[in-house]
Formats: C-alpha cells, sequence, structure tokens
C-alpha cells in the first residue's frame, strides 16, 4: 500500500491534516472536525507489523532473552523516502521530528513524526499549492497599511488557526506590491514563494542553519528588508526579532497566544524581572500591530471561516505596553474600530451575520 493513495484520498475529501498511527485506520480533519476514514484502501494503509522489542521472548531454559531488532514499519517505511538523512537519525535518537515534502500530483506536505504509547504515528498536513492572497483568506482591511512600516508585526493564534497561511498571505502581498529582500526562517519550509517583485529567500532550520536565533543573527548581515521568523519559541530570538524591527526591517513572527494582550504578556514574560522595563519600552516602539486568529464556524454556515482580532499600535496602545497596562489593551481594541481595530468577539458576529446573509 501507497502512502500516496491515504494523501490523495485525504485531499480529495478536503482533509487539512491526515492522523496515521501504527496498528489504527487513519483519522483527518475536515472543516475543523476529526473523523475517521472509512475506505479500504486507506485502512489498509498503515497496518504495521512490528516484533515484540519491548517484553523480548523466552528461550527453553526460561531464560529472558532479547528478541532480534525489530522490521521496519510500514508507516516508517513510506515516509522515510521523504526524510532528509539528518531528519531520519534524529528521528532514530528517539526525537520527533519536523519536515516538509512534496508528493507529486497530489501535493505539498508539513510533517510530524512521533512516538507514543502505541507505536509509531505522524501528522501531515496538507498546504496548498497556491499562496492565498489578502482577499482570499477574508483578512482584516488595515493589514496592507500596517506592511508599509518597519516594526514587529505579529501574527497569533492556536495550533491550526491558519497562522502559515496568512503570514504567506502578507509575504505574497509584499511580493506583488513592493521590491524588498525578504528572508523567511520556517521549521519547516511550508509555502514556497517564487521570485515576482520582490527577491524571496527561504531558509528551513534544522537543515540550513541550526537554530532560529542563529537563523536570525545571520539574516541582519545579509541585506534583509523583511524577515519572517516562523515562530518567536525562545529569549534569544524574541531579542534578536525586536533589535531587528528597531533596525528599520520589517519583522513578521508567530506566537501560540490567543489574543493580542496574551501575546504583548508572553513576550514580556520571557525576559528577567530586571529586563521587564526596558522590554516594554523596546516593545512599544517596535510593535506595529497584533492579529490574532482562529477558525470558526458561524451557525448558519457548513464552512470554517478565519476570524481575526486586530491591535493596531496606536499611540494609546504603545502608552499601555510600555506602563504594563496590558488589561486595558482590549478596551482600546474595542474602541478602535476608527484604527482598523476588532476584538474577536466582534469578529466572529460580523462573520455570522455575513454567513446569514451568504446564505
Amino acid at each position: 500500500m501507497n502512502l500516496e493513495d491515504v494523501l490523495q484520498e485525504a485531499v480529495m475529501h478536503g482533509a487539512s491534516d491526515v492522523h496515521l498511527c501504527s496498528g489504527q485506520a487513519p483519522w483527518a480533519r475536515v472543516q475543523g472536525e476529526l473523523f475517521k476514514f472509512s475506505t479500504s484502501i486507506v485502512q489498509s494503509a498503515v497496518r504495521e507489523q512490528l516484533d515484540p522489542i519491548s517484553a523480548g521472548t523466552l528461550n527453553e531454559t526460561g531464560h529472558h532473552q532479547q528478541s532480534a531488532p525489530p522490521s521496519s514499519s510500514s508507516l516508517i517505511q513510506a515516509l522515510t523516502p521523504y526524510m532528509e538523512k539528518n531528519v531520519y537519525a534524529h528521528y532514530l535518537e528517539g526525537y520527533e521530528v519536523d519536515f516538509s515534502f512534496v508528493v507529486p500530483r497530489v501535493g505539498r506536505f508539513r510533517a510530524n513524526v512521533f512516538k507514543s504509547h502505541t507505536g509509531v504515528g505522524t501528522v501531515l498536513r496538507h498546504i496548498r499549492d497556491a499562496i492565498p492572497t489578502l482577499t482570499e483568506i477574508t483578512s482584516p482591511k488595515v493589514l496592507p497599511d500596517l506592511l508599509k512600516s518597519a516594526g514587529l508585526f505579529l501574527v497569533t493564534g492556536p495550533t491550526g488557526s491558519g497562522k502559515s497561511t496568512t503570514l504567506a498571505a502578507l509575504l505574497h502581498h509584499l511580493n506583488q506590491t513592493t521590491s524588498q529582500h525578504i528572508i523567511t526562517l520556517e521549521d519547516p519550509i511550508e509555502f514556497i514563494h517564487t521570485n515576482h517583485q520582490c527577491l524571496v529567500t527561504q531558509r528551513e532550520i534544522g537543515h540550513h542553519s541550526k537554530s532560529f536565533s542563529h537563523a536570525l543573527r545571520a539574516a541582519l548581515r545579509e541585506d534583509p528588508d523583511v524577515i519572517l521568523v516562523g515562530e518567536l519559541r525562545d529569549l534569544e530570538t524574541i531579542r534578536l526579532a525586536l533589535t531587528a524591527a528597531e533596525t528599520g526591517h520589517l519583522v513578521l513572527a508567530s506566537l501560540h497566544t490567543r489574543s493580542a494582550a496574551a501575546s504583548v504578556e508572553r513576550i514580556v514574560d520571557v525576559f528577567d524581572s530586571a529586563e521587564k522595563s526596558l522590554v516594554r519600552a523596546q516593545l512599544s516602539e517596535a510593535l506595529i500591530g497584533v492579529v490574532s486568529q482562529t477558525l470558526y464556524r458561524p451557525p448558519l454556515s457548513k464552512r470554517q471561516h478565519a476570524v481575526f482580532e486586530v491591535m493596531v499600535a496606536t499611540p494609546a496602545v504603545r502608552h499601555l505596553i510600555r506602563e504594563g497596562k496590558t488589561s486595558q489593551i482590549h478596551n482600546a481594541i474595542q474602541t478602535g474600530a476608527a484604527y482598523g481595530m476588532q476584538t474577536m468577539a466582534q469578529a466572529m458576529q460580523a462573520a455570522a451575520q455575513n454567513a446569514a446573509i451568504t446564505l
């Protein structure tokens, strides 16, 4: 059985993610709902036949004897051709691994391979070939204007909320409307950007550089105008991103937070207490705006929609950040419609109204 058949079946059903685990039937997520595949083709795809490596075997005298090394599982056999040697070596050392790959005539996928109590598992996310436009993802109209300034722009939200798609759409807009050098730092590379108006350099962490912080430090010496940081994971990366934003670059980055205020707090809380006051001042000057998003299905709709909370770094918002009054940011967003701001509740209400009108 070929992994390509599984993925093709999933893509045909509009799945965003495919879950494969040893000894279990595949699952897929479609429009936010997880369901089990029922086709015999897919069910037979990941039936692994592993040797009993944990229990070992008993010889004729009753002594415990370690069993022979297990045969390669069908799942790993199917994934190995798509894994770089260093990624596969990392997996063999007992680690979870992330990578991306292309299946001809099916599409591009981002993979995470891991081990669990049931054996080997993987989650494969389908990445569309065509990079969506800001209009296609129904992004807030204020976003193109925010991209005209140097500074830090954050796209936040829970896992699976479409942050990567939004970042790709933002880069696509810049690539079509400006002439700049764009450097992306990703883990792994997802959407592939071709050069249009911009020169786009895409680097993959773990393959082209050791870490986000190493790649970001090097990027500052590579004549960038725009830097995309796939995720602000640690103190050093955040510090470098703030420095890059302060020194005249547009820095786009993602965080796993659910609101603009939480995003500000997350960045500040990474630093020691002695630095927090300085970081608040630095962030208040460097920040352009925050878009927090989630996927939402209006009551009368059969499809999910991305909805966005938008915070624009107005003088009032900058003051709240500098003074550490993040609890008041929500009120500033709620009353900031004139600047293009909206809360998540306002965005969901508008999405529900639009769905009702469409139907």
